[in-house]
């Protein structure tokens, strides 16, 4: 039994008040006659006592807004005319105070036989109770919506979050504020006895840079609340220069109602605090404190997270730059540029590595290699395995011992890892190339007039596997690097994009370095930008820029030199335009077409009757006279022959075409190979023309 039953059965409550708790009443409206005739309860419902009704309906709703009864009237009115039987209507009625109260009116109209309405019946109910409890549940649902919604976004946001900045950007990045339900954050993490604030977000909080790093002590409030562990909520943010002394000359510059200061613990460790400021909060009830005490415990383990991982990676990364190279040695007739980057994600280190060797003769030895594996293991074992490389080929033994000997090497360390690289020997001054690879990617070669190349270099099998298959043969290939070419060797992870063939990212790759700059390290920074961050960067990269130097020749004596592949159809065209347009260039047009004839004739014999491809160079002599010279490279050592060729003949023309347009022309055994020679233009009177001689 309730206390109001108790009240009616003891007779402490009278009829007028039991009618008033019951908040029922009726009504016979006649609308012929325009009267209205209310019960008792229902006069109350409607705030008023019998004797002072009317029986008007008018007088009935006198205590509603103008407006309300119009919208009441107007649904009277539809109920009436449209023919219906009943109708209901809500609406609201300021008491005496002021204090509104929301009635419920629920009716039936009886017509006549021809459906003329003449009277309405019907209850009042005052449904202020319900109406309130249910705005109170509405408003209670909303609000707990609101931080389930909080909390949940965080969350996912922060989910993401890898790293300290993954986290702070998480924080402070574009719907950051509004995922926490906030207008400024600040964010501190404690180091060396000092709270460094990592993060300031939302407007006016620039005032606060002054407090970027400071000693942890409790003459500010988040470092209160760090060294305390208790949060602090601040429902009258005025009143915090007076508590901080401090902190009084910048609380004008705030533009804030409220803020709340919160450690951030994680498993008892301090790890720092967290201040979440408003413009339109003036105070925090038990809901929203457990819900931002929720918040810095969620913030609180994704940082605790964030520093042990930027810990550990610190530390992996810093046990794999002290395996690579400190120091590239200085070459003469080139230049050298490296680059490593380290994956953005994930913990763990990979085996990539790069070297550049300094070898017997002048010659300087290159390579790039990854083992298996992204692991500490495999940066210690790319340590040894480039250890070992580089004692290999310092002794002078020729790529493919090299290769050999260090895939025996890695079989005998027992690790179950591989490796792959490409190691070339390099001689500047003669611009050879001896390349060979173990299941690598192949160099790429950028030639003088910007074109990249892809040479064809046959592969033996990675590291370590070699030995294991009994299969130690690494087959070597020769380049030729002419003056101001370029070549490049790197590791897949600059060209293998997710999802996508690895040619795909050969051709980037090819594209970003016709596209760049000739340097060596421009050319290393711009296939940086254009691809490791393109790709996503989530594999490591070892990148390796090797350029011989340019021989432009001098202002009076200028030169070019290019390279002709034997498979490149087009290069043989390139080459005599090049030569045609380079004349034209030095004021020496009279020769060009000549010196294009010449030059198609002395490189088909070259790509025709050799195995291999073709270095031109073309000079001008300016002593004793002006004088142009073409001279062709190549590996063969058979030197061209006279021939009589009959009517008929398709080929044996070149060497007449050389006797009949040349002044002179020779051949000059050079290296492993020749280069024929010829000179176009005036010669000096002692020398004959058509002469055969070395030059």
């Amino acid at each position: 039994m309730t206390d109001d039953d108790r009240r009616t059965r003891s007779g402490e409550i009278g009829p007028t008040e039991r009618l008033a708790m019951n908040r029922t009443g009726s009504f016979d409206w006649d609308l012929d006659t325009g009267t209205i005739d209310v019960d008792e309860a229902g006069l109350l419902v409607f705030g008023l006592e019998a004797g002072e009704f009317d029986g008007r309906p008018a007088s009935l709703v006198r205590r509603l807004d103008p407006e309300e009864r119009a919208r009441v009237d107007g649904v009277v009115r539809a109920a009436i005319t449209s023919g219906e039987s009943s109708y209901t209507a809500q609406f609201r009625i300021e008491g005496d105070d002021g204090t509104p109260q929301w009635t419920h009116v629920q009716a039936r109209i009886l017509r006549t036989p021809d459906q003329r309405a003449h009277r309405i019946v019907g209850v009042v109910r005052d449904t202020t109770a319900e109406v309130t409890h249910s705005a109170f549940v509405l408003d209670l649902e909303k609000r707990r919506e609101v931080q389930t919604s909080i909390v949940e976004r965080t969350t996912h946001a922060l989910s993401r979050a890898v790293t300290v900045d993954d986290v702070t950007a998480a924080m402070t990045g574009p719907g950051g504020l509004a995922r926490l339900g906030a207008d400024g954050l600040a964010l501190g993490l404690v180091e060396n006895g000092s709270l460094n604030v990592i993060a300031l977000s939302g407007e006016s909080l620039e005032a606060l840079n002054d407090f970027r790093s400071h000693r942890l002590d409790r003459g500010l409030p988040l470092a209160e609340a760090v060294l305390s562990g208790r949060p602090r909520f601040v429902s009258a943010f005025a009143t915090l220069g007076r508590d901080y002394p401090e902190l009084a000359p910048y609380v004008e510059r705030l533009k804030f109602t409220s803020a709340c200061y919160l450690p951030l613990v994680a498993q008892a460790r301090s790890l720092g605090g967290m201040a979440l400021f408003y413009r339109r909060r003036s105070s925090f009830n038990a809901d929203e404190r457990n819900l931002l005490l929720g918040l810095a415990a969620i913030v609180a383990q994704s940082l605790q997270r964030a520093i042990l991982f930027d810990e550990e990676r610190e530390l992996a990364t810093g046990l794999q730059e002290t395996m690579l190279p400190r120091r590239i040695p200085a070459i003469t007739g080139g230049e050298i540029a490296v680059r490593y980057h380290a994956a953005w994600s994930g913990r763990q280190v990979g085996g990539d590595w790069y070297d550049v060797i300094a070898l017997p003769r002048g010659r300087v030895g290159v390579v790039v290699g990854d083992v298996q594996g992204h692991d500490t293991h495999a940066a210690a074992i790319m340590g040894q395995l480039r250890i070992a490389l580089r004692a290999y080929a310092g002794e002078g033994h020729a790529p493919s011992t090299v290769l050999a000997r260090a895939s025996r090497f890695l079989a005998e360390l027992d690790t179950n890892r591989f490796a792959t690289c490409t190691y070339a020997q390099v001689d500047l001054g003669t611009g050879t190339v001896r390349a060979v690879r173990a299941g690598h990617l192949g160099p790429l070669i950028r030639h003088t007039d910007g074109r990249v190349g892809q040479p064809k270099l046959r592969g033996g099998l990675p590291l370590g596997l070699a030995t294991v298959f009994g299969d130690e043969e690494f087959p070597e290939t020769r380049l030729d690097l002419v003056p101001g070419e370029t070549l490049v060797l790197c590791t897949d992870g600059l060209v293998e994009q997710p999802g996508s063939d690895i040619q795909a990212g050969l051709e980037a790759l090819s594209e970003a370095m016709s596209a760049g700059p000739p340097q060596a390290e421009a050319l290393a920074d711009h296939l940086s930008e254009q691809l490791w961050e393109r790709w996503g960067a989530g594999d490591d990269v070892a990148l390796l820029v090797l350029r011989r130097s340019p021989d432009p020749g001098t202002p009076r004596a200028p030169r070019i030199h290019q390279y002709i592949h034997q498979a490149d159809p087009q290069g043989l065209s390139d080459a005599r335009a090049a030569v045609s347009q380079a004349l034209r260039d030095w004021n020496m047009s009279e020769l060009a077409d000549d010196a294009e004839l010449l030059t198609g004739e002395l490189l088909v014999n070259v790509l025709l009757h050799t195995e291999g491809g073709a270095v031109l160079t073309l000079e001008v002599l300016p002593e004793p006279v002006r004088r142009v010279r073409l001279s062709v490279q190549d590996r063969s050592s058979a030197w061209p022959r006279r021939r009589t060729p009959g009517e008929a003949a398709t080929s044996g023309r070149g060497l007449l075409l050389l006797d009949a347009l040349a002044s002179r022309w020779g051949v000059e055994p050079r290296g492993e190979g020749k280069a024929v020679w010829c000179e176009i233009g005036p010669v000096h009177a002692g020398v004959a023309p058509g002469s055969l001689g070395a030059g």
